[in-house]
């Protein structure tokens, strides 16, 4: 292939890769809408209230019927729901959760107008987001970084450091020091989460550990293809899925849940459980990145028995050549 081929195969393929970026990142967002959305309906009238939601669209809700308004909040408080519709006594009220999604938030605000005819209708945020950051904006973009850097110190510990144990160190450092410094600044100079420091920290520093890890694993355990795989998944699929600034029932199914098996996605549903909950439903998306963590340990592992085997391996003689005895 002569410089002209390869510049023009260089360019064709910068172009189908700027598609494929255009497509993972801007079709999940064009197509926001609820699709089973877990919310509660309580109260005399909350068979009317279920009709009036299924004949506007059967499919957007997840719809729950708890004994009462205690138990619609205590409901939305361990993340069973994203919001409540109460009905009895007037118009409905309706109680969202801004900290778990504020889109779904809106949204649950626009249906409580429509339903009570007012242009300002009864609306409580339960579990509200961040004071400085009321729409989630800060909070969604956190995550692209925490992916992003990830990636490019499992890319440096890929190319510059040539043991499985030296990889291994470096991980577990990048993995400690990432997860202290990340919170330090999004609690202190940025101030949009809050939650216990430790404890986010914690967080940060094992999706750190998780995102770097499944590039250097790969990349240990199969070569300098690995890199470009794990790469690839982590920000041309997970980031887009992640639902870090709506939430995973928004987007077209099932890709809301396979976004939630990826580092970002479980990044994501953590931090929120952990800076808005007190640590409810946590634990599936604290699995999925113990799962990728384990999983690159054992990368890491697969290609020290495949370097150590090659090592243990004999020489080949070249042709022609004596062997001494």
């Amino acid at each position: 292939m002569n410089t002209t081929q390869r510049a023009l195969a260089v360019g064709v393929g910068a172009a189908l890769l700027q598609a494929l970026m255009l497509i993972a990142f801007g079709w999940p967002a064009a197509h926001i809408a609820p699709r089973d959305l877990p919310i509660a309906v309580s109260g005399p009238q909350s068979a009317m209230v279920a009709d009036k939601l299924a004949q506007h669209d059967p499919d957007a809700f997840d719809i729950t019927n708890p004994a009462d308004e205690a138990a619609a909040r205590d409901a939305i408080e361990n993340r069973d729901v994203y919001g409540a519709i109460i009905t009895g006594g007037g118009a409905p009220r309706v109680l969202v959760a801004s900290g778990a999604s504020p889109v779904v938030a809106q949204q649950l605000t626009a249906i409580a107008q429509q339903l009570s005819g007012a242009p300002a209708a009864a609306v409580e945020d339960v579990v509200a987001a961040d004071p400085d950051d009321p729409r989630g904006a800060a909070f969604g973009a956190m995550v692209l970084p925490l992916v992003m850097s990830g990636i490019a110190a499992g890319v440096l510990l890929s190319l510059l450091i040539p043991t499985v144990g030296g990889k291994a160190i470096g991980l577990f450092t990048f993995g400690i020091a990432g997860g202290l410094l990340s919170i330090v600044i999004i609690q202190t100079w940025m101030s949009v989460v809050p939650g216990p420091y430790p404890t986010l920290a914690a967080v940060a520093g094992l999706v750190s550990f998780a995102v770097s890890g499944a590039v250097v694993g790969l990349a240990t355990a199969v070569g300098r293809a690995g890199i470009g795989i794990a790469a690839l998944t982590m920000l041309l699929v997970g980031n887009p899925l992640s639902a870090a600034t709506s939430a995973p029932e928004l987007l077209p199914q099932p890709w809301g849940a396979v976004g939630q098996l990826l580092p970002p996605g479980a990044a994501a549903s953590l931090l929120r459980s952990v800076a808005f909950f007190d640590g409810a439903a946590a634990t599936k998306p604290l699995v999925v990145l113990i799962i990728w963590a384990v999983a690159a340990i054992a990368l890491l592992g697969v290609g020290a028995l495949r370097g150590r085997r090659q090592s243990a391996d004999p020489a080949p003689v070249p042709s022609g050549e004596t062997v001494a005895v």
